[in-house]
């Protein structure tokens, strides 16, 4: 890497740390907007179906019972 490029990535590192701190000390008008996804929808549950419900409680039966396993395994 050349010197220019060099110079160039401490600006933009300059600019984000003054970004940051101005951030902290509460002067928000000027730190630049922060981008954000769509997120989760609001209103309302999220709705697990029988079939996925009946999945998870599976695998926690079989992981349980991997556990007991291990735990009888160990204490003879």
């Amino acid at each position: 890497m050349n010197a220019t490029g060099i110079l160039a990535e401490i600006d933009k590192e300059i600019a984000r740390l003054t970004a940051a701190r101005k951030l902290l000390a509460g002067d928000a008008s000027e730190a630049p907007a922060v981008k954000r996804g769509p997120g989760r929808p609001r209103g309302g549950k999220r709705k697990l179906s029988p079939e996925g419900r009946k999945r998870i409680a599976d695998a926690m039966k079989k992981r349980w019972a991997e556990r007991k396993k291990q735990a009888t395994k160990a204490a003879k």
